[in-house]
């Protein structure tokens, strides 16, 4: 078993733009000839274990987990055989969905399958399938579903995400319900599906399992419980439920090709999905599934009923004491191993705490050291590197987390060491960041033009400031959100967020410089990357009015 996980777990790769760099080599314990650059340019493509760094772009040691910014998981040795293989014949599609199918069933236990191209991929297919229960009339004309006898998708709020944006893909109106009597209101002719994201707020919440699935069934209305980064289940828990379909992502738990995902369920829907799918025409022409990812993607199920998840938990809450052991032994660090909790994003983790103000580094620093330095190490928790807590404000304790089940066995001994080796370096006196006096009152409303990629656009600030601390509204293009920020001398932060209200978040952070009635900088916009922004102070009495 150890020895076919060690071959599970091989080299990461990612790429990331370099923002990072500039500002990690300014960081205590860090010097330029420790930083790993990107290249500027890319070179030829070279076919061996450093492809990667051939073309200019570092790999990675996974400590966060699945994330699909850092490529998600690694494929099973199985996988990676299935997928050479099945890339080395021509087949009919149609038929080798259909024979995948028929053996994810036997697997599963649930009564059809259908493999798409991610999870987020299945749920629009499954949209479409309960919208056109595989009309090709219909489908085709996917968006635009104008005369459609169906075309009405309930969303609880609760189940409102990101990822809901594949639901919408197909042209449906979304219904929001709050409550069993709001949903149950909800639930009229028009209705194609529910969808649900399954989580903590499903299981407390106003309107749980039971009462979606058992008042959907009622109302024979399909109903697609999204599982993307969850364990799979066999039997599987949410179809003894009552969900008609579920879906979980291919590239997370599972270990099979990133971009694969796997729904289970009712057998004439799915099969409807299908054809919603490609290789056929229209809607779901755009993501593509090939031979290759769904052989990979039976291969990965393949093995989950056969590996010991028992075992590989052991496994990798050693490896979170074997790091513990090692950082611990530096006085002031404290460190425990974290237990997962039911199914989603299943792993133990470790929380390695410390005082900042005897180590002399916070949480924050080291994150960012082990980001931009080799090897690049991703931590748990925040974008990007991620993983710290605690800035150099902070007056007590501060740290880092790391999540196992994406490591690999020769990872544990560099990981452990490489964090000795920051928190035990020696450093100058403590220096918590002390605000500076501010260079301006910023009280008022600015206007803000934002540079994108390949445009631009007008937002506003509406600004009150008292002290360091600016606090406001960001007027975005849609949607005005309340902000938090500061001033230290003429260093300006602003941070303004949308969460996920109605399937979609935004996070901007605007970092920058005052001069006079401008202020401008680096706008960070999360997994939207870069763009750069001015603000002007508005004059009341001219052009248009405050």
């Amino acid at each position: 078993m150890l020895d076919s996980m060690k071959a599970v777990f091989g080299r990461r790769d990612l790429f990331r733009r370099g923002g990072l760099l500039a500002a990690a080599q300014a960081l205590p314990g860090l010097s330029r000839s420790a930083s790993a650059a990107t290249p500027a340019t890319a070179g030829k493509l070279q076919l061996t274990p450093d492809i990667y760094r051939s073309i200019g772009v570092r790999p990675l040691i996974n400590c966060r987990g699945t994330l699909t910014v850092i490529s998600g998981s690694l494929e099973l040795p199985e996988v990676r055989a299935a997928v050479d293989a099945g890339g080395m014949h021509h087949v009919v599609l149609d038929e080798l969905m259909d024979a995948v199918a028929r053996r994810l069933a036997e697997l599963t236990g649930a009564e059809w399958a259908l493999v798409s191209a991610g999870c987020a991929a299945g749920m629009a297919h499954t949209t479409a399938a309960c919208v056109t229960g595989g009309n090709p009339d219909l489908h085709v004309r996917i968006p635009d579903l104008t005369g459609f006898p169906k075309d009405e998708v309930v969303i609880p709020k609760a189940s409102r995400n990101e990822y809901d944006q594949a639901i919408r893909s197909v042209g449906v109106r979304i219904i929001e319900v709050g409550d069993a009597a709001e949903y149950e209101a909800a639930l009229g002719p028009k209705v194609a599906m529910v969808y649900i994201m399954t989580g903590n707020r499903m299981e407390n919440g106003p309107l749980n399992y039971d009462a979606v699935y058992s008042i959907a069934k009622k109302k024979n209305i399909p109903v697609f419980t999204d599982a993307a980064a969850e364990m799979l289940t066999v039997p599987n828990i949410y179809l003894q439920k009552g969900s008609t379909f579920v879906g979980y992502s291919g590239g997370k738990c599972l270990r099979g090709p990133q971009c694969s995902g796997l729904i289970l369920g009712r057998k004439d829907l799915l099969q409807a999905a299908w054809v919603s799918s490609a290789p056929h025409h229209g809607h779901g022409r755009t993501m593509k599934i090939g031979k290759e990812e769904i052989l990979g993607l039976l291969a990965a199920v393949e093995m989950w009923v056969q590996r010991d998840h028992n075992k590989e938990d052991e496994i990798w809450t050693q490896w979170m004491q074997t790091i513990a052991d090692r950082v611990t032994k530096i006085d002031g660090v404290t460190a425990a191993v974290r237990q997962p909790r039911g199914i989603n994003n299943h792993s133990p983790g470790l929380s390695i705490n410390w005082d900042p103000a005897r180590l002399g580094i916070t949480g924050e620093e080291v994150s960012r050291i082990l980001w931009t330095t080799e090897p690049r190490i991703a931590l748990g928790g925040a974008s990007g590197g991620g993983g710290g807590r605690g800035g150099r404000g902070a007056n007590s304790q501060t740290g880092i987390s790391i999540t196992a089940y994406m490591m690999m066995p020769d990872d544990v001994k560099i990981v452990a060491g490489r964090i000795h080796e920051i928190l035990s370096a020696k450093r100058g006196p403590w220096n918590p960041e002390v605000p500076k006096t501010p260079a301006a009152d910023l009280t008022g409303r600015w206007d803000v033009r934002i540079d994108f990629a390949a445009g631009s656009s007008d937002h506003t600030f509406h600004i009150r400031q008292q002290g360091n601390q600016l606090v406001g509204t960001h007027q975005g293009d849609f949607v005005a959100r309340d902000f938090s920020g500061s001033i230290s001398g003429g260093d300006v932060r602003i941070a303004s967020s949308v969460g996920e209200v109605h399937g979609a978040a935004l996070s901007y952070t605007f970092t920058g410089k005052l001069e006079g009635d401008k202020m401008s900088g680096a706008l960070d916009m999360g997994e939207y990357l870069d763009a750069k922004w001015t603000a002007t102070r508005h004059t009341f009495g001219r052009g248009q009015g405050g």
